[in-house]
């Protein structure tokens, strides 16, 4: 018969309650804070769900009345340089954070409201209400809520999806050796969320000081956690990944204190993640000013058991006990908080014809639309730039692509220690699976780290060290199509991030990724992204087509407050061209096309190793075209100016992709072309690029898939056919 034994987890998972030694040992201090806190927190909410409920709301009011002591009682504990994050419900959780950074010695409740508490209060509000004098300009709104000099990283829409966000703030508070934490804030439904789990898993490989803090209120929206999980001890999710974790009533602000401050003794001693389990309750439903019960998900009684038990009072009826408030302070408390947020609405409200309505000039003016979707580019304000034509220094005629992608990394890496990279494989393997990073490992050490199989934590993870600014990160993605494991993090994260909270913060990362079409690597390892990441907000996208252009871009890729996706190709790795060999501080600017070959037929516009396939067929067909490489394809970065003066004079344009038609950027290049240039055309824009379906792996199917010299030679002739002319 076989035998068995138990086995233990590798991290503790604990239960934690206050006794009344506890409530007796607490400081009156603390209480009296956490109670004011909680307070003026309640009230916020409650004038919200007012405003929400009178239609001044625009979008929801995921209110958080009820869960009051799982934000305050972790709050309270933490620093001032102790950050945190949390989902769409978390008013609650920037509002305790930003308290203790306006009142570092704490809040009396019987003491009058301060003018840092009222201006506070006044600029979340407006935040929620979309107004310009909101803490994002009113772009926020409920679910975006930042302000990074109080420690609030920014609250998120996507459920979990700030999670990674989070573990990048706290990996770079170890890099930097300041003892600081990071609490990230989310419910029961996140815990599901591969995103999460990821997170976890790279937080404790890499031991970063960070706090998962689950809220678990029970509800999705209406689907309750018995339904969606078969553990509902959700702290459970810890053990997996040897995260000490701690599972506490959240309706009892003292238990979430202590348990936080035993979780940060962990995280500041390097002992790594924690997590916490809260159980809280919302008194509301999902959204607005009605209860759950409302829509027949939750039961009257339910609410009214869980109502019972609300953290004010109980914190209330403790400290009265204890001699240290009594009822009319506590009434006069909730009287006062409630004053000010009426106050507060008041300066952003109006009533007029008997009905009320946003003050109008406090709204954000309509010409901050697109303010913030990217920088301006002044951080290269003044930096050398070089063409290959003009270079002076000593060049390599016959350098090697993926050497010399390595080489500018090692350059800049060597001048620049805030630069770290990771990605899957990215240390080992004599630099990774092409010898992109080789030699990087032995010289950096700990700023290249080969990251688990995750793109959606390890790319979330630099979005968070980007948004924190004081590291540059550089990941990888070993094939471009694994952006779609990740596309929250790289589209609705860091994409979104600049221009979501307000347009006045930077997000320095760059992205590296290979196309790999014509390896054999199939439909899932062989896209071409430029299509979809030029139709996607915020990113700047360069592709360079030759080792000189190559160092130039990817140093102005690092120099850029905005997220670059440096696109590289699987055929140019291994091709041979000039390249500086000991100057490797160049920049080419962002933003700048290169006519490559002056023609006056046709403009054909190129990029990556389209443009050597493109500039060989030209010669052998004898046409005379002006051949363009674009560098750089991202919306801001198209040179119109090269472009409108090569079309002005050609009249006929060819766009040249390799990729498939489906993704294509070709489709989103022609159009703006035909709608800039018009009067300029001769003929509508011609195209070429790969057929409808993926590569696939046999080697046949993948030729036909990927527009190669035949498909230049036929797009050619469509436009010389169109004007009359017949090439031999």
């Amino acid at each position: 018969m076989a035998t068995h034994m138990d086995l233990q987890p590798a991290a503790p998972w604990r239960e934690l309650t206050t006794s009344r030694d506890d409530w007796n040992a607490a400081d009156p201090a603390l209480l009296g804070t956490m109670l004011t806190s909680m307070a003026l927190i309640r009230a916020f909410e409650e004038k919200v769900l007012e405003l929400a409920g009178q239609g001044l709301v625009h979008g929801p009011a995921h209110s958080a009345i009820g869960q009051e002591g799982g934000a305050t009682g972790s709050a309270v504990m933490m620093r001032a340089s102790d950050q945190v994050n949390g989902s769409h419900r978390a008013h609650h959780q920037f509002l305790a954070k930003s308290l203790a950074y306006v009142a570092p010695d704490g809040l009396s409740p019987t003491a009058a409201i301060g003018g840092d508490v009222r201006d506070l209060s006044k600029k979340t509000m407006a935040e929620i209400l979309g107004l310009a004098q909101g803490f994002c300009k009113g772009r926020g709104g409920s679910m975006h809520l930042r302000w990074g000099d109080a420690g609030n990283l920014g609250t998120n829409a996507i459920v979990g999806g700030g999670v990674p966000l989070a573990a990048g703030a706290a990996f770079a508070h170890k890099r930097a050796g300041t003892g600081d934490a990071v609490f990230t804030y989310f419910g029961d439904g996140a815990t599901n969320i591969g995103s999460v789990l990821e997170t976890m898993n790279l937080a404790a490989a890499w031991k970063l000081p960070l706090c998962f803090f689950i809220e678990n209120n029970r509800y999705a929206v209406s689907t309750h956690v018995e339904e969606a999980t078969a553990e509902t001890r959700l702290s459970a999710r810890g053990l997996g990944f040897a995260i000490p974790s701690w599972k506490v009533d959240g309706m009892d602000p003292l238990a979430v204190a202590l348990a936080s401050a035993e979780a940060l003794e962990v995280m500041r001693s390097g002992g790594g993640p924690t997590l916490i389990e809260a159980d809280v309750y919302r008194f509301f439903h999902q959204n607005g000013p009605l209860p759950g019960s409302a829509f027949g998900y939750r039961t009257r009684e339910e609410e009214q058991e869980w109502r019972r038990r609300d953290p004010i009072y109980l914190l209330a009826r403790e400290m009265a006990q204890r001699q240290l408030i009594g009822d009319e302070d506590v009434a006069a408390l909730r009287a006062r908080a409630k004053a000010l947020m009426e106050d507060v609405a008041g300066e952003l409200v109006e009533q007029v014809d008997g009905k009320r309505r946003i003050i109008p000039a406090l709204w954000p003016s309509p010409d901050f639309r697109d303010f913030g979707v990217r920088g301006d580019l002044s951080e290269l304000d003044g930096v050398r730039t070089e063409e290959l034509e003009t270079f002076a220094g000593r060049i390599d005629p016959q350098a090697r692509f993926v050497d010399v992608v390595a080489d500018v990394m090692h350059r800049r890496m060597a001048q620049d220690d805030r630069i770290v990279v990771m990605g899957e494989d990215v240390h080992r393997l004599k630099g990774g699976t092409n010898g992109a990073t080789r030699g990087l490992k032995e010289a950096f050490g700990d700023r290249v780290l080969g990251t688990p199989i995750s793109e959606n934590a390890f790319s979330g993870l630099a979005g968070g060290i980007a948004m924190d600014g004081r590291y540059v990160p550089v990941i990888e993605f070993m094939y471009p199509d694994f952006m779609w494991v990740a596309a929250d993090q790289v589209f609705n994260q860091i994409g979104k991030a600049r221009h979501m909270f307000g347009g006045d913060m930077a997000v320095p990362l760059v992205l590296r990724t290979k196309v790999a079409m014509g390896t054999g690597y199939g439909s899932q390892h062989s896209m071409d992204p430029a299509g979809i990441f030029a139709t996607a907000v915020g990113w700047r996208i360069v592709a360079p087509s030759t080792p000189f252009d190559y160092v130039g871009l990817m140093n102005s890729a690092l120099a850029c407050q905005d997220p670059v996706l440096v696109l590289e190709h699987v055929d140019l790795y291994n091709t041979k061209g000039p390249a500086p060999v000991d100057d490797l501080d160049y920049f080419i600017p962002l933003g700048k096309a290169k006519v490559v070959r002056p023609g006056s037929a046709m403009t054909i516009l190129t990029y990556l190793s389209m443009v050597k396939s493109t500039l060989e067929e030209v010669e052998r067909l004898g046409v005379d075209a002006e051949v363009i490489d674009l560098r750089s394809l991202d919306r801001a970065g198209l040179d119109w100016e090269t472009i409108e003066t090569s079309i002005a004079k050609t009249g006929n344009v060819l766009v040249v992709e390799q990729g498939s038609v489906g993704t294509s950027y070709g489709g989103f290049l022609a159009a703006e072309i035909q709608s800039r240039c018009f009067d300029a055309l001769d003929q509508p824009v011609q195209r070429v690029h790969g057929g409808e379906a993926s590569p696939s792996i046999s080697k046949v199917l993948e030729a036909a898939a990927c527009a190669g010299p035949k498909d230049i030679e036929a797009g050619i002739r469509r436009v010389m056919a169109e004007q009359g002319l017949a090439l031999a």
